[in-house]
């Protein structure tokens, strides 16, 4: 897994959200779960309302942000969003929620084939009590863009998982 530190300026999303156990009904990578379902749910609306969506940033990239909350030590609940970057916000439809995420340091684990389906978190944990980091802000999120290719294709993926820090 290569890591590195970015810094990043204000994000702004429009997507779909979830709360709960997204794993309660299937466990890992799979479409059987929350997170799948949320992810066929937002695609679905891009396929018949995407247009609405205004100053897309990049149409090539996607967004999962994993939001913890009070219940998420406690219960396994927690938030998981699917979106899209936008360059400004305008007539944001009624149907999408709007995520704000702050400027921050970031460190940037990018994962190739199997070590997508993988626990990786607790390789992110390691390294950051390796390192000294510290996570800055209760989320984390994964940058899906062309070198994502799709679960069908794990072997031939790359994907970046970017976590809030501070040292």
């Amino acid at each position: 897994m290569k890591t590195r530190i970015v810094e990043k300026g204000q994000i702004l999303l429009l997507g779909f959200s979830f709360f709960g156990d997204p794993f309660e009904a299937s466990g890992g990578w799979t479409e059987e779960n929350e997170i799948g379902r949320l992810w066929n749910r937002f695609e679905a609306y891009l396929e018949k309302h995407g247009d609405q969506i205004r100053h897309i940033k990049d149409n090539g990239v996607a967004y999962e942000v994993h939001i913890e909350h009070a219940e998420t030590a406690a219960m396994g609940h927690y938030e998981v969003f699917a979106g899209v970057e936008v360059e400004e916000l305008e007539e944001v439809p009624v149907t999408l929620l709007v995520k704000i995420l702050p400027p921050a340091t970031y460190a940037v684990f990018t994962l190739k084939g199997e070590q997508i389906t993988s626990d990786w978190s607790m390789e992110i944990r390691a390294w950051m009590a390796r390192t000294g980091h510290e996570q800055a802000y209760k989320y984390g999120f994964q940058r899906y863009d062309k070198r994502f290719k799709g679960l069908e294709r794990i072997d031939e993926s790359v994907l970046d998982v970017y976590v809030p820090v501070t040292s």
